[in-house]
């Protein structure tokens, strides 16, 4: 046995554990707005604790712990913690990545951990609806950033002839819409568009149904449990493809909701099609998530499929091609998301 292998990798041990701890600490800078509060000025605990009304104390171990991760940074000849620009953009700015969503959402499933390790002996799925809160909400605060730079501006010009239909007036269904976010996009860049959004998770559809209401586009943004209906010109999915047990039987509904010059847009997290191109950071955060979200809502529902988060482009072009589709192709792509032009 190689001891300078061992302690390299108790080092990563200690990285891996130390983050894991500091995605709470993360989730109470963003929670509490201490990002927002240093992103104004440098701050030492004390002149912090006056601008939050949070203890001191805690906010020096805080801060410490931060500057040691490199969230903060620490100046030690005045004592003051700051943000660089980059870190308060990433982690202050409401126009930023939001960085502490992505660790809510870990926290959020790590709750499930003790449900989840006996579905291991029993093979047994747990369904989104069972986790914590701060699933949904998280999943909706980390993914807005990149929908909002991207949906608009990118995606939908990348298929052929959408963006003309929009403008003109079109049927769009949002399937697996969540908390809204993405039909609210359309409905508030094509008004003559109406958007229907539709989700199996009753409370994200009453939190999708208040976004809308909120943005001023409630009357074209209709939201149901459901999806139904046909003749629509634009059927969209956003990164939830991959969570369903039967991906097959939604793309056969998708096909049937359609009109016949009707396209969808499916969008899903981006992954190669080998295990060794997926052995990288990217597919390491989508493993660990879909060990506790996306595998086991799959297998909580009939169908027998439970492709997970890291299904890269021949098994989904597999999925909808058996569901009748005959075009098919890669129209985007970003770091976290493979963005794919499907039409009957």
């Amino acid at each position: 046995m190689d001891q300078d292998k061992v302690m390299a990798f108790l080092g990563q041990v200690v990285t891996d554990m130390g983050a894991t701890g500091s995605a709470g600490q993360v989730v109470i800078g963003g929670r509490l707005g201490l990002y927002r509060e240093l992103a104004r000025g440098p701050a030492t605990p004390e002149v912090l604790a006056e601008r939050t009304g949070c203890a001191r104390r805690y906010l020096a171990e805080w801060l410490r712990g931060q500057a040691a991760g490199g969230y903060v940074t620490y100046d030690a000849t005045t004592g003051e913690f700051s943000l660089t620009e980059e870190q308060a953009f990433c982690l202050a700015d409401p126009e930023g990545p939001n960085v502490s969503a992505i660790f809510r959402i870990g926290l959020g499933y790590l709750k499930a951990e003790p449900r989840i390790a006996e579905a291991f002996r029993t093979g047994e799925g747990m369904p989104w609806r069972d986790h914590d809160e701060d699933v949904f909400v998280g999943c909706d605060a980390f993914f807005r950033p990149g929908y909002v730079a991207e949906l608009v501006p990118h995606w939908i010009p990348a298929l052929d002839g959408v963006a003309g239909k929009l403008r003109d007036g079109a049927r769009v269904a949002d399937v697996g819409c969540g908390l809204g976010t993405t039909s609210v996009l359309m409905a508030e860049a094509f008004p003559r568009s109406t958007v229907t959004g539709s989700d199996y998770h009753d409370e994200s559809i009453a939190l999708a149904r208040k976004k809308a209401a909120d943005a001023g586009v409630g009357d074209r943004v209709a939201s149901a449990q459901g999806f139904t209906g046909t003749g629509y010109d634009l059927v969209t999915t956003f990164d939830c493809l991959h969570d369903m047990g039967d991906p097959v039987g939604a793309a056969r509904q998708v096909l049937g909701a359609l009109d016949p010059d009707g396209t969808w847009l499916l969008v899903e997290p981006y992954a190669g099609d080998t295990v060794e191109e997926t052995l990288n950071p990217v597919g390491r955060l989508y493993y660990a998530a879909s060990t506790f979200l996306c595998v086991p809502n799959g297998l909580s529902q009939p169908g027998g499929y439970a492709l997970g988060a890291q299904a890269g482009e021949v098994a989904i072009r597999d999925v909808v091609t058996t569901a009748g589709f005959t075009r098919f192709r890669r129209a985007a792509e970003t770091a976290f998301n493979l963005v794919y032009e499907v039409r009957p």
